[in-house]
């Protein structure tokens, strides 16, 4: 999937609106340098429309523009967390946001970035996404553990995103094959959610913020199961991947879903290269961290978690500009994040 231009919607404020159309008419990220040498103009790498990386890029560019000086910032609709950090490591994004297995991957030359290890750093951390395994209640009735969608219809995720990394690492450490134990499909959020809606499909993967709203849509017209990660499942795969934590969906959060239902969440992290410079870093993260109030209007649920403290959650070694400004902060930073 290409990088387009964020639009306007539904949901966006007017000032992200104005934002938006000014960023159609940006130069790419490499127009123009500032005096550090970094670029003056910066692309935002965020994920598809019907996410929250969407929204939350936009955010950030408008909080960059409003309040940081000789820098302009314009966010793009990718295919999520993967080909943000490939844009990364192309020079064609300066941020990139991202989950955190995805970034591990690239930063180790592992999985999807095998031999091509990408060179980057976190700036922030931001809120964990959670595994969501989404059938119906009109038709998923066997899947009482995550196993049980062997031979079922099931979407993995688009192309490139984080989310089908995530179902792939899933599958991976539970001895499962995607190509071989399901019918796959590789929908989008939305493409899943229609897929379900027509019974094409008999349940497909959302790895989101809880609540995300796509899947309040669904519950709208349709009855939400969502398949348990069962015990052994999860101590499989936080054993072969400890980047995955034992997570509950608490019953109620989705109003079709009464009970709670285990499964497993990771963290989401706005990443940038390396060689940008710390002064550029320093700058963002000050002007970003200040200004978390228009980040979390985006995605209030993420609220209580994007604070500097959960800068120890990254999977990479920090950015020397915010280590520095979260040091100044007072916050304690482990010797392994330290570039």
């Amino acid at each position: 999937m290409g990088r387009q231009r964020l639009k306007c919607g539904v949901g966006l404020s007017l000032g992200l609106c104005i934002t938006l159309l000014t960023a159609a008419c940006s130069q790419p990220a490499e127009s123009g340098r500032s005096e550090t040498g970094d670029p003056s103009r910066i692309s935002i790498a965020t994920g598809t429309t019907a996410g929250i990386y969407y929204p939350m890029g936009g955010a950030m560019a408008e909080v960059i523009n409003r309040k940081t000086k000789g820098v302009e910032a314009s966010a793009e609709t990718t295919g999520g967390s993967v080909q943000n950090l490939r844009l990364v490591a192309e020079r064609q994004s300066d941020l990139a946001i991202a989950q955190s297995d995805v970034v591990h991957q690239a930063y180790h030359g592992k999985g999807e970035f095998s031999g091509k290890a990408v060179k980057t750093q976190t700036l922030m951390v931001l809120y964990p996404n959670v595994y969501h395994a989404v059938s119906l209640q009109s038709r998923g009735g066997d899947l009482n553990c995550f196993s049980d969608i062997k031979g079922k219809r099931f979407s993995v995720g688009a192309p490139g995103s984080g989310n089908e990394l995530a179902t792939n690492l899933v599958f991976d450490a539970l001895g499962m094959s995607p190509d071989k134990d399901i019918k796959r499909q590789r929908y989008a959020y939305a493409e899943t959610a229609s897929a379900l809606r027509d019974g094409q499909i008999d349940a497909g993967s959302w790895v989101v913020g809880e609540g995300h709203g796509s899947l309040r849509e669904l519950e709208a017209t349709d009855a939400l199961r969502l398949v348990p990660m069962c015990d052994d499942e999860v101590a499989r795969i936080s054993k072969k991947y400890p980047f995955y934590n034992k997570h509950v969906i608490k019953g109620g959060v989705y109003s079709t879903v009464k009970k709670d239902v285990p499964t497993l969440a990771l963290w989401n992290v706005v990443s940038v290269p390396t060689h940008m410079s710390e002064e550029r870093g320093y700058e963002l993260a000050r002007t970003l961290y200040e200004n978390v109030a228009a980040l979390n209007k985006v995605y209030e649920a993420g609220a209580e978690y994007l604070v500097l403290e959960n800068l120890t959650k990254s999977p990479v070694p920090l950015h020397p500009g915010v280590l520095r400004y979260a040091e100044e902060k007072g916050v304690k930073i482990p010797d392994r994040l330290r570039p």
